[in-house]
């Protein structure tokens, strides 16, 4: 037993010895790994970059410029395909994919259009070393413009597509924000950059639906006076005299007395239809515009001082009622110096409100999506598919967040109404309404447009919301 012990252990010491002399022996250099083609595919969840070798290699993964270029670095790497840059699928993800080295190690630089995650993996049989690219991914970029005013990009990707948004948090206790009207009246359209510079506005955002002569299609109130009305009852957003913002349904009621008859006003600033009253007041232009066919009296402090048949003009704090068929006929015994009384009502809280653009539908309610486009008898026009679009948004602090998407182009999809609601929601909107949106969608910041209009061009629209310093 003993001499078996004594055996196995010198055996075991000249295995230790071996062991010791070889590894006194200068190791082989491992072989150099050879890059033999590159290949590319893509779906809509990610684009994936195939490195083909002959061996599994050494490598180093790095990234910089914000996230947007992804650097390999591979050791001891020969590059067989003398690759300088790689032809890539039209896609929005990979800027360019580029290749240098100097024999000894090969570096891989991938430049991407937007900050991406990806995963690099290796795999055997064949030798193969993969990178896979997200197209997911959301990235918002904030810079403050001014104390109280923060302007946010947003861009995200997934797979509906790419979308870029553009938002402005705006306080209103630093600031004012008001409807502004084509060329300072109804009649006629302008670009919101015009009326941003006309006003000397720090931020503004394309506003109400429009008729091609100018005419606005939703409740108005400018600094306390009706300047359009509606309809029907639709969603509208509103300031208080105090600066609170609100959002609601409002709905215009209002009617002409004189000499016993009491008529129904049709519209305000609007093109007059058959039998009935519509007026006209300042904001409207020079003069109504009207035909002879009617009987228009030009009233100041509830006195009727001229009557003419058309086209009167519009003095300054006074309105023209304006009548035809039936309605002029009730108000024909009317003369100069007549008490002609205007009464105009759009209910709680709207009567009170100072500034008031009646848009709609209405997308965001008490905090939850709430798209009352059916009820609103908005057509698909509007509440149809995706779409550049514009809206505005109540913030728990009170604050205004105004909104733009980009759409119909390779730089942005747009939004559905529930998209953009869902949108808005993420941004910290409790409340929030939708405004005139596709190719009139525009930001303007301190005179220069911020998004890209989907005419390629601004648009010549009604009115804009205007920012001010108070």
């Amino acid at each position: 037993m003993f001499l078996f012990e004594l055996k196995f252990l010198h055996k075991k010491a000249a295995l230790l010895v071996v062991l010791f002399l070889l590894c006194l022996q200068p190791l082989a250099a491992a072989a150099p790994a050879n890059l033999t083609g590159v290949r590319c595919s893509t779906s809509p969840e990610k684009l994936r970059l195939v490195f083909d070798m002959d061996v599994l290699p050494v490598y180093n993964v790095t990234t910089a410029n914000d996230g947007r270029q992804i650097r390999l670095d591979f050791s001891e790497v020969t590059d067989k395909a003398a690759l300088k840059s790689l032809p890539l699928p039209e896609d929005d993800t990979v800027k360019s994919v580029t290749f240098s080295g100097d024999g000894k190690a090969l570096h891989v630089v991938i430049d991407l259009k937007q900050s991406a995650a990806y995963v690099v993996k290796q795999l055997a049989n064949p030798s193969r070393l993969f990178i896979d690219i997200s197209k997911e991914y959301e990235n918002k970029t904030s810079q403050e413009m001014a104390p109280g005013l923060v302007q946010t990009t947003y861009v995200r990707r997934d797979g509906r597509g790419l979308l870029t948004g553009y938002f402005v948090d705006v306080d209103p206790r630093r600031y004012n924000l008001r409807p502004a009207l084509a060329n300072g009246v109804i009649a006629g359209r302008d670009t919101v950059s015009d009326m941003s510079d006309a006003s000397n506005a720090v931020a503004a955002i394309n506003a109400s639906y429009f008729a091609l002569n100018g005419e606005l299609l939703g409740l108005t109130k400018i600094d306390g006076k009706v300047v359009s009305t509606t309809y029907l009852a639709r969603s509208a957003f509103g300031i208080m005299p105090d600066g609170i913002p609100i959002i609601g349904t409002v709905e215009y009621n209002g009617t002409v007395k004189a000499r016993g008859v009491s008529l129904p006003i049709a519209g305000v600033n609007c093109e007059r239809g058959e039998n009935s009253v519509v007026l006209y007041n300042e904001y409207y232009d020079a003069t109504t515009g009207t035909n002879a066919y009617g009987m228009e009296y030009v009233v100041k402090n509830n006195k009727v001082i001229a009557i003419n048949t058309g086209n009167s003009p519009i003095p300054q704090g006074g309105t023209v009622v304006s009548a035809h068929g039936t309605a002029k006929d009730a108000l024909s015994s009317l003369k100069v110096g007549d008490t002609l009384t205007i009464s105009e009502d759009v209910g709680q809280p709207w009567n009170a409100a100072k500034q008031i653009l009646g848009v709609g539908p209405r997308l965001l309610e008490n905090g939850r999506v709430n798209v009352t486009a059916a009820q609103e008898q908005f057509g698909g026009d509007v509440a149809g598919g995706r779409a550049p679009r514009t809206a505005i948004g109540i913030l728990p602090n009170q604050h205004v967040l105004l909104a733009v998407v980009d759409g119909r182009q390779k730089s942005s999809i747009g939004c559905t109404l529930s998209e953009l609601a869902e949108l808005l929601k993420d941004f910290g909107a409790v409340n929030a309404v939708n405004f005139d949106g596709g190719g009139s969608s525009e930001l303007v910041i301190g005179g220069q447009i911020i998004n890209n209009p989907s005419d390629g061009a601004e648009r010549n629209v009604g009115s804009a919301l205007i920012v001010c310093k108070k």
